[in-house]
């Protein structure tokens, strides 16, 4: 789950990470109150910014900075129900106006190809790292960091010296770090990031815009993350799939996808949008049914694609192993019996696997016509592909 910029403040402050004040607004006269109490702490300064989950805020308009309550009320007014790449503006941080002197780079992430952490820092914040990253690599530095000790004071100091800030000033951004380390390992997160880590005129470092994402695997040891959620843009489709535990994530294609495992489903992803390139299918969703899925299972999943209205034909490609093809044949079944008329996208089903002809037997005999079998993945992602491009059949 990423959180949005107010509440990683809040979450660092919490941790005793340096930060300014900062409170939320959803209209120009609470944008307006914010900057009355905020701005007396700046000479009057704050800055409005959007609360979007994704990047490129400023460039879009969704950061500016005011002299006067006034003036944040009249920027709040312009943001809000602002479009910043496809998310709506509905919530606006009033934030406290800062002078720096030096802007600065800091994360520390899940490494999953060394199967460790990493953190990462740089003298240059405030831009995109990833243009930082690419464009001068050697101004990035990255350190392991070993989960069994995470980011004490020695390898806080290692890694400001890697980054190579002079003495006085990386001896005031260790302490920051480990208060950052201390985020990172108290909420159970897989990234916490600040751009810019700032140095003030007085000298002071502050994270003044974070960044945090927390691993909803640990949801069970940390339940004040409910409340974190924010329900309301959630999307209703994600949203109705994990109430029934399901692995899903919406695309923007045509073609429902439901397979067992996610290696497998990845793999499915991949042959649709290779099928679909000549007729202009794509994949719609990712949704792993697990290796031990039931009907039951089945058939929630299926419920949940024939829901979006982007979805245009829904393969379902199963290798039967702890969940037998037949199994997953009256998955199918059961849903499109409880789905009756409302059911009216084609199926393209491949099984394979532990009770295969069984399970082939069960579809067939049930012959409902939106079905159609395919014995290989390439054939029934190319049927899928083709099936979600052509016109919809006139309604009677």
């Amino acid at each position: 789950m990423d959180l949005y910029e107010y509440q990683a403040r809040d979450v660092f402050e919490a941790h005793g990470v340096p930060v300014l004040a900062g409170a939320v607004a959803t209209t120009p006269e609470q944008a307006r109150a914010a900057a009355e109490l905020i701005g007396p702490k700046s000479g009057g300064v704050t800055v409005v910014k959007a609360q979007v989950k994704t990047g490129g805020r400023g460039k879009a308009g969704g950061v500016k900075v005011a002299k006067t309550a006034e003036e944040a009320e009249q920027l709040a007014g312009q943001i809000l129900g602002m479009d910043i790449k496809g998310h709506t503006v509905n919530t606006v941080m009033i934030a406290q106006g800062a002078q720096i002197a030096e802007e600065y780079y800091f994360s520390v992430l899940l490494d999953r190809a060394n199967r460790t952490y990493l953190a990462m820092c740089s003298k240059e914040g405030g831009m995109e790292i990833e243009e930082l990253a690419v464009s001068r690599p050697e101004a990035l530095a990255r350190v392991a960091v070993d989960p069994n000790v995470g980011i004490d004071e020695a390898k806080a100091a290692e890694i400001v010296a890697e980054a190579g800030f002079d003495a006085e000033t990386g001896a005031k951004i260790v302490p920051v770090l480990q208060r950052l380390w201390d985020v990172y390992a108290g909420e159970d997160a897989t990234l916490v990031e600040v751009n810019p880590l700032v140095k003030t005129v007085d000298g002071d470092i502050v994270a003044l815009d974070g960044k945090v994402t927390l691993d909803e695997n640990a949801d069970f040891r940390q339940p004040g993350h409910a409340a974190l959620e924010d329900a309301a843009a959630a999307d209703p489709l994600e949203a109705a799939a994990k109430e029934k535990g399901l692995n899903y994530v919406k695309l923007d294609g045509n073609v429902g996808i439901i397979g067992n495992g996610a290696g497998l489903v990845m793999s499915t992803l991949d042959v649709v949008a290779y099928a679909g390139e000549a007729v202009g299918s794509k994949p719609a969703n990712f949704l792993d049914i697990g290796g031990g899925a039931s009907a039951e299972v089945m058939a929630n999943g299926l419920h949940i694609i024939l829901g979006d209205e982007q979805v245009k034909s829904v393969f379902v490609n199963v290798f039967g192993g702890i969940t037998a093809c037949d199994a997953v044949a009256n998955g199918i079944v059961g849903a499109l019996q409880a789905i009756g008329d409302d059911a009216t996208k084609p199926l393209v089903v491949r099984l394979d696997g532990n009770n295969v002809e069984e399970g082939r037997r069960i579809l067939a005999e049930f012959n409902h016509p939106l079905v159609t079998i395919e014995e290989t993945m390439d054939g029934a992602a190319a049927k899928a592909a083709s099936l979600a491009a052509a016109p919809a059949a006139p309604a009677n």
